[in-house]
């Protein structure tokens, strides 16, 4: 594995030798917009790993995309590679179906150390609801980002993580009732601790998550890229343009279907992947929104 192959597959150029939160902030809005958040692999028949060897692979030379346990592992080689203090964490994601957070971790995230500041690093979310910043680890402060104002909470120990977002507006009005689509103001996204995890905390969720059929990744083919003004997805046949604050506090959210002969090319057009085996797109009933 070479730092300036990733740093190459990112598209960043200049210097990181300084270990400064402006520098961290340059190199993970490259990797958000060069790396999507996708969960293929599941729906072409492939394995998805945690051997850090497998996803530098698919990532960097394969120009693939992956998960949070793909994305957040390799961002933490690459910062401990670059001397940044880097700690594995773990987090459980909220159910708006059952309204209440998962009883099991299944979302691996990061926090980074710089000038006894501690930040949250969280590059495998994907849509919406990923920052495009490092935040800040303080309780109970609005902090705007392009995409929305992201906030921690601290109660006893326990992280909580949210989105306050704005309107949308959707051009083509059948789309309007989607359920792809985000109803509330605030959104709860997820609680952590920061007891420092290992990937081998990780080996159950990621078998569950790409092997039951309850899991949201079996029922979804999901792939998006964060872009300079918004980001795009793909879930099912469904492709979502977003542009954040168009005019107005609002933003614009265009919608089209894409049929099952384009999918392919969408997604080298869009997202810049080319597959190596059969993709089989599916979107069966699930909550999810972008």
């Amino acid at each position: 594995m070479s730092i300036e192959e990733y740093l190459d597959r990112i598209g960043y150029q200049d210097s990181h030798e300084k270990h400064d939160l402006e520098t961290l902030t340059a190199i993970f809005q490259h990797h958000i917009r060069a790396i999507p958040f996708e969960n293929l692999s599941i729906h072409c028949r492939e394995t998805i790993t945690l051997d850090l060897d497998q996803i530098y692979n698919k990532i960097v030379r394969k120009k693939r995309g992956g998960w949070c346990m793909e994305h957040n592992q390799l961002l933490w080689w690459v910062l401990k590679t670059l001397g940044y203090d880097t700690t594995i964490l773990g987090a459980y994601i909220y159910s708006l179906p059952q309204n209440t957070y998962a009883s099991h971790m299944t979302h691996l995230l990061l926090k980074v150390e710089i000038d006894n500041k501690a930040y949250i690093l969280d590059g495998g979310f994907g849509a919406s609801y990923q920052i495009w910043q490092p935040m800040e680890l303080i309780s109970g402060k609005d902090q705007p980002q392009r995409p929305g104002i992201f906030r921690f909470t601290e109660d006893n120990g326990i992280w909580y993580f949210e989105k306050i977002r704005r309107k949308q507006y959707i051009p083509n009005q059948s789309y309007a009732n989607s359920d792809l689509l985000e109803r509330s103001e605030c959104r709860k996204i997820y609680l952590f601790n920061l007891e420092p995890r290992t990937m081998e905390d990780f080996q159950f969720p990621c078998t569950y998550l790409q092997t039951s059929p309850d899991s949201l990744f079996t029922k979804k083919s999901i792939c998006s890229l964060q872009t300079t003004d918004g980001f795009r997805a793909l879930i099912g046949w469904t492709l979502i343009e977003t542009t954040y604050n168009y005019k107005d506090n609002t933003d614009l959210v265009e919608f089209m279907t894409v049929k099952d002969k384009e999918v392919e090319k969408t997604l080298k057009d869009k997202f810049s992947i080319t597959l190596e085996r059969k993709f089989v797109p599916i979107n069966l009933k699930g909550f999810y929104v972008i």
